[in-house]
């Protein structure tokens, strides 16, 4: 019989597959001797299985859930459902991988009309008693239930109104007694039948949504964000309750042992006298520093902050620790590795290998490799941010400078977005787990609740997106969707504000921006990754000052220019196009020698620029029709221009069309319809190069062929280019070294690798045009469906962002080693949008490649990648 309940006594740290995150961690506390509430968890295995088995609790998991209930009143000296001393507990999921806000919890369970009143006499506290009801009735109805929590808040905050009252705790215990009414009245209205009463029935209840919100929409867009696999599955951890809500001497806190914005050696959290964790953690309320707790109970701030160090010398990384003093009596209800942002994330693994406490392979692993693109990106620029308007001041809560349209909704966000607003800040009035991808879509945040450890706070450092949370002097209107200044000014959906997340000042307007630079802990940590890291990082760069960048960020080199690119300028379109409308050979070659000078130049400036380090140079790739103009006033002026009949001209146009231009004429079919194409391309990159080599610099000129689906193809274009680049170098009477290679992108290249190897000295994998023709899938049109794939659980993530491992990955895989099988020393890569995604990167480095080449502001994303693959392989 499956085992699908642990006590935390039976658990430890190293079962996190087993009993999630939290679950191992509340398991290793309690070894540790700290005062944990007591509970048990039921097991990622029993997710599995409840999915497995048509969203249905098993017999067996029910029996083993009664028993550790059992055990648990043993514990606890209370009772599941007693009146005269009752056992309540809390729900909360725990996958192996942090989700902070993206699945469900429940408080207080185990209350009725009988236990909220044996509560109230055993305490003399009728209003925590039934405050705590009150909390459990819309939770349950939210979590368990899934009814709108506007159904409930509204009566909530009318009372309050009615009252004259902000605060919550202002209310009386009448007023809460009012508030349990009519939410047990609301929910009779919305189920149709009276809210459960009986303890064991909540509880099963509770676990079944827990497991259910594995799978709701947040916690799928988050997985697919963080490349998490559904099949892990969520722990549920069932725990004893403590009150944080029992008056002036209790309270709920979430704290860090480092600041999670700076790094800095300091405790750094929040604390909420009278408030239970969720109030904390959901920013309902705006929390003061953990610092007033040291004033108001010393002893227990003390014995925290003790508890905070040994923890983190325990697990060897910054915690992030959720706490509750009920009567002045301290409990530690969780700690996690702390989300944190890049800034944070590099001082954080500095100081702790500098403080001897970890090695450097330890401090590399620390930093998720996507967060240093927060590092990479702009920040103010100092003379045009003293020029700045400051209209409100909120918490840091996510450093880095955000200028863009205001959005009040995440729906709005997204659809902004998707019809090409990329600079959005989503202003919320606090955030919750729905607006996910909204976060996602926006280069800011800005909430006018909640605190650094709020949900828009905890996922903003995780994205690495900056945030303002806490700007409580802003006013927000979601109807009219505008937000309003202290001092009257009103901005409206659409208008710009600047965010600095790393001050906390929200600006009116635009704010230019600088760029980053790698220096200090950065510049530190990165000679690490260069020093432990034994693969190759290049750049995908079509210009001088892409080349410059790349440099600047430390690559090795360029792995792909495509100089269709370098085409697109007035003068160099002009003699493109004639190329194209030419009737015959002659034509076209004396257009295209106007261009070659051109691309000349272009060469000797990236030459230039990534002297010593290889220069791959892709052949033209796009159809031709997509350098014509498409419409009728473009059209008639380069018919004007050429003095060709615009009728003659619309007749080629359409002849160029195709009806699937990704598999029609293209890559390696131009050339070989005009080899005058490749025969230009070659002398601009040879001519290039000797001219470079005769200013004293070493060039490295690779280059690559397109869209190879044949042997026979290759080696035509190959003859081509060796004759013409041969015959330059005699003639320029230098030593010049190129190499010839092709960028394997159809299926079919894959399968005969060994073939084509023959005739390559190296290989570039083009993972986008490969996952187009292995899937059948446009890269263009598939976001028009993959969200139901993702909904539906057929794709867990996007296969044009990660390498499909088992599909796509196999067919490199076998590229890898049938060409290797001709030539063992045959130098392999991507090119392709994978080359800066971290796992994609392993998978390459797995295998046996020899370099990625990314984006220029993904190289450091790429490096520390490749460092962390070779640690995980040693």
């Amino acid at each position: 019989m499956a085992k699908y309940i642990y006590l935390f006594k039976e658990g430890n740290k190293n079962m996190r597959d087993l009993l999630g995150g939290k679950g191992a961690n509340l398991a290793e506390m309690t070894k540790l001797g700290l005062p944990v509430p007591q509970g048990f968890i039921v097991t990622t295995e029993a997710c599995i299985s409840y999915y497995e088995n048509d969203e249905k609790i098993n017999k067996n998991l029910i029996n083993q859930i009664n028993q550790a209930i059992k055990n648990l009143e043993n514990i606890s000296g209370k009772e599941f459902g007693n009146a005269k001393n009752p056992l309540l507990v809390s729900v909360r999921s725990g996958s192996r991988a942090s989700m902070p806000g993206m699945m469900d919890t429940v408080l207080n369970l185990g209350i009725n009309d009988e236990v909220t009143e044996g509560l109230a006499k055993m305490t003399n506290n009728p209003r925590f008693a039934y405050d705590s009801y009150r909390r459990f009735i819309q939770m349950f109805a939210d979590v368990v239930m899934e009814y709108p929590k506007e159904n409930f808040e509204h009566f909530f905050e009318e009372l309050k109104e009615k009252k004259g009252i902000k605060n919550d705790n202002d209310l009386t215990t009448d007023d809460l007694k009012e508030v349990v009414k009519h939410y047990k009245e609301n929910y009779r209205k919305l189920a149709g039948k009276d809210f459960p009463t009986d303890a064991k029935e909540q509880l099963i209840e509770a676990i079944k949504a827990v497991f259910r919100s594995w799978n709701n929409d947040r916690a799928i867009v988050y997985r697919r964000l963080n490349n998490i696999p559904s099949s892990w599955g969520t722990a549920v951890n069932i725990q004893e309750m403590v009150y944080g809500n029992m008056g002036e001497t209790s309270g709920s806190g979430v704290a860090f042992t480092r600041n999670p914005a700076t790094g800095e050696d300091e405790l750094y959290g929040e604390y909420l006298i009278n408030a239970q964790g969720e109030d904390v953690v959901a920013g309902i309320r705006t929390p003061e520093e953990i610092r007033v707790l040291k004033k108001i109970m010393p002893e227990v701030y003390n014995e925290f902050y003790i508890y905070a160090k040994r923890l983190e010398n325990h697990y060897l990384d910054m915690q992030d620790m959720e706490f509750t003093v009920e009567k002045g009596k301290l409990y530690m209800l969780q700690t996690r590795s702390g989300k944190r942002t890049a800034n944070a994330a590099i001082k954080i693994a500095v100081d702790l290998f500098n403080e001897k406490k970890i090695t450097k392979e330890e401090a590399i692993m620390l930093v998720n490799p996507n967060q240093l693109d927060s590092l990479l990106h702009p920040t103010f620029e100092l003379d045009s941010l003293k020029q700045g308007n400051i209209i409100s001041t909120g918490l840091a809560a996510s450093p880095g400078a955000a200028t863009g349209k205001i959005f009040f909704t995440a729906s709005d966000a997204i659809a902004a977005y998707e019809k090409g607003e990329k600079n959005i800040i989503l202003t919320r009035l606090e955030t919750s787990p729905e607006d996910i991808e909204g976060m996602n879509v926006a280069v800011g945040i800005l909430t006018l609740r909640g605190g650094m450890t709020s949900h828009a706070a905890v996922v903003a450092r995780g994205m690495g997106k900056s945030a303002v949370c806490g700007s409580g002097d802003l006013s927000l209107n979601e109807d009219n969707k505008t937000i309003k200044t202290k001092d009257g000014q009103i901005f409206k959906e659409g208008d710009y504000i600047s965010l600095d997340g790393s001050t906390g000042n929200v600006y009116s307007g635009k704010i230019k921006t600088t760029k980053a630079e790698i220096s200090g802990d950065f510049k530190t940590f990165m000679s690490w990754v260069d020093e432990i890291r034994d693969f190759s990082i290049r750049a995908n760069a079509d210009s001088p000052n892409d080349a410059k960048i790349a440099k600047e960020f430390g690559a090795e080199g360029i792995g792909l220019c495509r100089t269709e690119h370098m085409f697109f300028e007035e003068k160099r379109i002009e003699a493109f196009r004639k190329m194209i409308l030419s009737d015959n050979q002659k034509e076209r070659e004396v257009a295209l020698g106007i261009i070659l000078p051109y691309q000349q130049k272009d060469f000797e400036e990236l030459f230039r620029e990534m002297e010593s380090y290889p220069v791959v140079i892709r052949y033209l790739d796009p159809p031709l029709h997509e350098f014509l103009p498409k419409e009728e006033i473009e059209i008639q002026k380069l018919a004007k221009d050429f003095n060709v009949d615009i009728d003659i001209l619309k007749n080629r146009i359409e002849d160029l069309k195709e009806f699937n231009p990704m598999m029609g004429h293209r890559g390696c079919r131009l050339a070989i319809t005009y080899p005058e194409i490749a025969i230009m391309q070659t002398k601009a990159v040879i001519e290039a190069a000797i001219t470079v080599t005769k200013e004293g610099k070493k060039v490295i000129p690779e280059i690559m062929i397109p869209l190879i689906g044949d042997k026979n193809e290759l080696k035509y274009i190959v003859d081509i280019v060796k004759a013409t680049a041969d015959k330059a170098i005699e003639k320029a009477n230098v030593k010049l070294e190129y190499i010839v290679g092709t960028m394997i992108e159809i299926p079919r290249a894959c399968v005969l690798a060994d073939e084509i190897a023959e005739y390559a000295d190296f290989f570039s994998f083009g993972t986008n045009d490969l996952t187009q023709m292995t899937y059948g899938f446009s890269r263009d049109d598939a976001g028009k469906f993959l969200n139901d794939y993702y909904k539906k659980n057929i794709f867990e993530f996007d296969p044009f962002e990660k390498i499909d491992i088992n599909g796509v990955g196999a067919l490199i895989e076998l590229g890898v080693k049938k060409g290797k099988s001709i030539k063992p020393n045959l130098e392999i890569g991507i090119c392709g949008e994978h080359g800066g995604e971290a796992t994609s990167i392993e998978f390459c480095y797995k295998i046996g490649m020899n370099y990625v080449s990314c984006s220029p502001y993904r190289v450091p994303i790429a490096k520390l990648a490749a460092a962390q693959a070779k640690i995980k392989r040693s």
